[in-house]
């Protein structure tokens, strides 16, 4: 089972060797879960940055520990989030991120420096 989750940034930060990525570390990563619409999002950036799709999809795989299908009780908390968040002018991707780690209740792991404010109701681990 996984007890943490990663958002996109996070594991674009791990893939591009970026600063804050070595904080995922192959342990974190077995025990992570992700949102299928973060996977789809770094496939995409990953895809549009060059990278050959076959090349990014292995790489996306490789780096979260499971895949989480984004459902319809995910759609409904990433929907009721958007209030408390819209200060923050977080995308659907970090919504959909958010209202998984609100149903696992697991800390979240993220590069993305606008979330260190939010009090929502999970554990929000900046990795630079």
């Amino acid at each position: 089972m996984s007890n943490v989750v990663l958002d996109a940034s996070a594991i674009m930060a791990l893939l591009n060797q970026e600063p804050g990525g070595d904080q995922l570390t192959p342990d974190l990563i077995l025990r992570a879960a992700c949102s299928t619409v973060n996977v789809a999002e770094v496939q995409g950036r990953l895809v549009n940055g060059g990278v050959p799709p076959d090349q990014a999809w292995l790489a996306v795989q490789n780096s979260v520990g499971e895949a989480i299908p984004f459902t319809s009780a995910h759609a409904k908390k990433a929907g009721d989030l958007i209030t408390q968040t819209r200060p923050f002018g977080l995308s659907l991707g970090d919504l959909a991120c958010l209202a998984l780690a609100l149903d696992l209740k697991a800390p979240v792991y993220t590069a993305d420096r606008s979330w260190k404010d939010l009090k929502i109701g999970v554990r929000i681990h900046l990795i630079r």
